[in-house]
């Protein structure tokens, strides 16, 4: 009996010893949508044209090399338009400020929809481009941002919805402009009233994304124009200051902030929120990133070999620019905002311009919270007003 009992332990130890052996033994190349090597696609990024290690050593002119690079790998994008040809559609008049329910020519191929909120009393007035966010919720875009009037109340409901979550129940664009700011909010593609014909999905993004670089393009090269040709077609309104023009969004909108700041001069200053790290931390087996879908409207096709994140933002110097994150935003690793904003301050010192340079982690999410939306528009007063 004792040598049947030790017989079959022994048969079971083998085949849980083999068991084990053979599914040690499976050969694969990726694991959590990244390559085995991803750590040495990484060290390979060296970012020869970071301001810290580029052989040019006028700022001015490393700043054009660099806006021209980033420039090269937007290719294919759409030409601009003609002209603007805004109809207003609908107004409704709120606190101290006009609702404009507007289309516009964005591109020579394209019209959109947008909001323009118009302060009352006599211009012209400081402007804000005010950019939303991804969130992975197409169904609305500019309405994120500014509240939407005579629409279906799904749509109220909706908005509504998305500031409490996102916003701290505030609509950042109408805070801006009851205190006397120009507003221009856009959908950018994929959101809105510029989604998906079939209707919005997360995995429409890859495929539209796809298409793109198919056609030698990329859409966020198509974002990133969209915002540079709405900052134009703010400029050219004869109520707007255009020399005190900002942008400010919160996540996919932050990052449109600081490469919007970065592109284009007719921004003044910008403020980027819950949206600033560096790739060696992003690209990490243990980051959202890696799940890849967001990122593709954040994506410049070979970027990466010229300049990080934080290298690109720098473009922006020394414009005043200021930078939140929160120290429990699961989708940011601290460290790398740490890394980055660290990256940020040795550009504006080096240009003696520390004090136009405003970085801070809050303790919070991922999350617009009141009291940041205070010390954001404190900073913009001081810059533009």
């Amino acid at each position: 009996m004792k040598q049947s009992i030790l017989f079959i332990f022994i048969l079971l130890s083998y085949f849980f010893n083999v068991s084990g052996q053979n599914k040690d033994s499976i050969n694969y190349g990726i694991t959590r949508n990244m390559p085995l090597f991803y750590k040495q696609l990484k060290e390979q990024l060296s970012y020869p044209m970071a301001w810290e290690k580029s052989s040019i050593k006028n700022f001015n002119r490393w700043r054009n090399e660099a806006r021209k690079q980033v420039f090269e790998c937007m290719r294919n994008v759409s030409p601009a338009p003609d002209n603007y040809n805004m109809e207003i559609i609908d107004t409704e008049k709120r606190n101290g400020y006009e609702i404009r329910r507007i289309t516009f020519n964005l591109s020579s191929w394209y019209r959109v929809p947008a909001y323009l909120l118009v302060p009352q009393g006599k211009g012209p007035f400081p402007a804000i481009v005010m950019l939303h966010d991804h969130g992975a919720h197409f169904s609305i875009g500019k309405e994120k941002m500014i509240r939407p009037f005579d629409v279906k109340k799904e749509v109220l409901a909706d908005a509504d919805d998305w500031s409490t979550r996102c916003y701290d129940g505030q609509y950042t664009g109408d805070y801006f402009a009851e205190h006397g700011y120009v507003v221009l909010s856009v959908d950018a593609l994929f959101w809105g009233e510029r989604a998906q014909k079939e209707g919005p999905s997360y995995e429409g993004q890859q495929a539209l994304a796809s298409n793109f670089l198919q056609m030698g393009a990329s859409w966020s090269a198509f974002i990133t124009m969209d915002d540079i040709r709405s900052t134009d077609f703010l400029a050219s309104l004869s109520f707007v200051n255009a020399s005190k023009i900002g942008c400010l969004g919160f996540s996919m909108g932050g990052y449109r902030s600081w490469m919007l700041s970065a592109l284009t001069d007719r921004i003044k200053a910008s403020a980027s929120i819950c949206w600033m790290n560096t790739t060696e931390y992003l690209m990490d087996l243990s980051n959202n990133q890696n799940k890849g879908g967001s990122a593709y409207s954040m994506l410049i096709p070979n970027i990466r070999l010229y300049l990080d994140y934080p290298h690109v933002a720098s473009i922006a110097c020394p414009k005043p620019s200021l930078f939140f994150n929160g120290t429990k935003d699961k989708l940011f690793p601290v460290k790398g905002v740490e890394d980055a904003y660290s990256i940020l301050h040795k550009v504006w010192n080096s240009q003696h311009a520390s004090e136009k340079l405003v970085t801070k982690l809050w303790d919070e999410k991922h999350f617009f919270n009141k009291s940041m939306q205070k010390e954001t528009l404190e900073f913009f007063d001081k810059w533009l007003k």
